[in-house]
């Protein structure tokens, strides 16, 4: 019966990390009343399983990966909730629910793993996968590229107002092919906006293929490790944009660090035992 509580507390986390984002990142309050208590339901519900599982066994210490990222999920939404009743903040469930709801996901599926119907299926899911990730990879490299083409073009528009009499021709020829400078921060903030769900449904897909292959000790896998921290890495650029309005330099030095680890992750599958690239 546990896993029935776990798969309804795995649904609660998804919806509750689905109002999280829009409640933390564009501050509506209309998402931010469904988020909490959808939020308090799914930790219920896990804390009944967990404590069912647990019982069931007779045993208080968690046994094989399933067990320990179960517990851990629950911990990470029993500290989340906990800061929202102490400091009133729900900014961390931008992080805390997608973690606890991903954690959760394959216990939730149960001992016998996912397998797909067939390898056509399977194929279908993994071309998915693969396309939600590069859409994420193109959206991150254009704001990147549009963060520092802004740089350019503030530094040129800066040198002419400053300079006396009539500019470089260089500065002339940047101003005259390089778009405005608010045309400039909309791309770059555009970009992210879509590359962030296609990012996060790249990453759920490839935990529903990654299951089936390897089970739940893919969570130690170093390409999923750096992906799910450029995933946080990326929402800390939005949240950063969004809250403190930054644009320019330090939009430009943001953009470059979650690209670089973009770029770490690309690295990773010469290390990796689930995102092994065949060879031609």
């Amino acid at each position: 019966m546990y896993l029935v509580w776990l798969r309804v507390a795995t649904v609660l986390y998804a919806i509750a990390s689905l109002a999280a984002l829009p409640a933390v990142l564009y501050s509506f309050p209309r998402w931010r009343r469904i988020c909490m208590p959808v939020a308090v339901l799914a930790f219920f519900f896990h804390f009944v399983s967990a404590s069912e599982m647990l019982g069931l066994a007779h045993r208080w210490l968690p046994v094989g990966y399933g067990e320990i990222e179960s517990l851990l999920g629950l911990l990470i939404a029993a500290i989340f909730l906990l800061i929202r009743a102490i400091y009133g903040t729900v900014s961390f469930g931008i992080f805390a629910l997608p973690a606890s709801f991903l954690l959760v996901f394959v216990p939730a599926l149960g001992d016998a793993r996912y397998t797909f119907p067939s390898s056509g299926v399977r194929v279908g899911w993994l071309v998915i996968h693969i396309g939600f990730l590069l859409a994420a990879y193109a959206c991150l490299a254009f704001s990147m590229v549009a963060s520092f083409l802004y740089l350019a073009q503030e530094r040129h528009i800066k040198q002419h107002f400053s300079a006396r009499g009539k500019p470089p021709v260089s500065s002339t020829f940047m101003r005259d092919w390089l778009p405005p400078l608010d045309t400039l921060e909309r791309i770059a903030h555009a970009t992210l906006l879509f590359g962030f769900p296609c990012m996060t449904m790249g990453l759920f897909v490839g935990c529903l293929l990654a299951q089936e292959s390897v089970g739940p000790a893919y969570f130690f896998d170093p390409k999923v490790l750096l992906s799910f921290a450029m995933w946080v890495l990326y929402v800390v650029l939005l949240y950063i944009r969004l809250s403190n309005g930054w644009r320019g330099r330090k939009a430009a030095f943001l953009s470059s660090g979650v690209f670089l680890v973009m770029m770490l992750v690309w690295a990773a599958n010469q290390f990796s035992q689930v995102h092994r690239f065949p060879v031609p």
